[in-house]
């Protein structure tokens, strides 16, 4: 879809904000001293405080890398949201090499390219077994997409841990949310829980403690283990287990920057980066079940602190809701806001290994 004017105005501001945040960082060259040096990449990663980051990201690149290769190439790292790079142009910043390797939240494209949310709508990956499925039927058209439409080099594919809900009043079931005002991330978590007669309240990550202590919202829709970091257990009591959304991530290359690479360095990061994928792949499933175990207090719990919450299993009739919420409101919703295209893609991709085709969109 073109971009529009203010997009242009946006992106522009965005532009300049990088160019300024990371000049000390990326923009300026080596030390004269050092031009002899290992070749070092700059490379914006993920979520700053992210286990994905802190465990796997960030170690990746300032310490394996500089092992596998001997020495010969090294990077540093920052996490976008301490660079400055806003989350909503990070693809944009890709296409045009202000970013020569960055990640991408997928959420965050949300507006501009709302067809790459596709595989974490609200409701669609009820287990991550499911997740993996969906993201394989999508994958190749996602990495055609990107290379042909936007010239940039997919190089790996993340996730973060589930997204489930936090409740302070009694939670039975997924029908208990009708009325209470809940805290959501994205328009896919919105149209879910306003299906179930709730109230979605949009609001950052940062403002769930206070909206929750102040009674603005009554639950929440956040990570499992980054609820319990934010100490959601002394707050709320309740946690049902159905992830909402996980969260998707795109790692990827600027294609110019990653064609100017050594070609012994572009052989080692298409060996290696599966295996970071899919090492970041089995901390989310890993840290998905721990922050559950903390928050509910279990022996179980190793990398957080331990709560004494009610979890709230998935039920049979949970499970039927969402299915049909899927079917009936949230993908729907989606075509709607994404067009006639998306409808097609996601018929080709998705929805056979579904089940679930989706209605073209309806005109405007």
């Amino acid at each position: 879809m073109p971009p529009i004017p203010a997009f242009h105005r946006r992106l522009r501001r965005g532009t300049a904000l990088v160019s300024i945040a990371l000049s000390a960082w990326a923009c300026l060259p080596p030390p004269a001293a050092a031009q002899a040096a290992p070749y070092r990449l700059r490379i914006v990663g993920g979520l700053e405080g992210s286990n994905q980051y802190t465990r796997l990201e960030e170690p990746f690149w300032t310490r394996e890398l500089s092992r596998l290769s001997g020495g010969r190439f090294t990077a540093d790292i920052v996490p976008f949201d301490r660079a400055g790079v806003p989350g909503a142009e990070m693809l944009r910043l890709l296409q045009l090499g202000v970013v020569p390797f960055g990640t991408m939240l997928m959420s965050s494209l949300a507006v501009q390219y709302p067809e790459y949310t596709a595989p974490d709508l609200a409701g669609l990956n009820p287990d991550i077994a499911t997740f993996r499925s969906t993201l394989a039927a999508f994958r190749p058209y996602l990495e055609r997409a990107l290379r042909e439409q936007h010239g940039v080099e997919p190089l790996a594919v993340y996730i973060y841990p589930a997204q489930v809900v936090f409740c302070k009043k009694p939670l039975g079931g997924l029908a208990d949310l009708q009325g209470r005002h809940t805290r959501v991330s994205s328009s896919t978590q919105a149209d879910f829980v306003s299906a179930l007669g709730g109230v979605p309240v949009v609001t950052g990550y940062a403002q769930i403690v206070p909206s929750l202590s102040s009674g603005s919202t009554e639950c929440a829709v956040t990570g499992t283990m980054s609820g319990n970091t934010l100490g959601l257990p002394s707050i709320t009591s309740y946690m049902h287990t159905l992830p909402l959304t996980w969260g998707l991530a795109v790692f990827g290359a600027n294609q110019a920057a990653w064609q100017s690479l050594p070609a012994a360095l572009r052989e080692l990061l298409r060996r290696e980066l599966p295996r970071l994928e899919a090492a970041v792949w089995d901390q989310s499933e890993r840290e998905t079940a721990d922050g559950t175990a903390c928050n509910q207090g279990a022996a179980a719990c190793s990398g957080g602190r331990k709560g004494r919450m009610a979890v709230v299993s998935t039920s049979p009739q949970d499970e039927r809701r969402r299915r049909e919420i899927l079917e009936s409101t949230v993908l729907p919703r989606w075509v709607q806001r994404c067009g006639a295209r998306c409808a097609q893609v996601w018929n080709q991709t998705i929805g056979p290994v579904r089940g679930l085709l989706a209605a073209p969109a309806k005109p405007r």
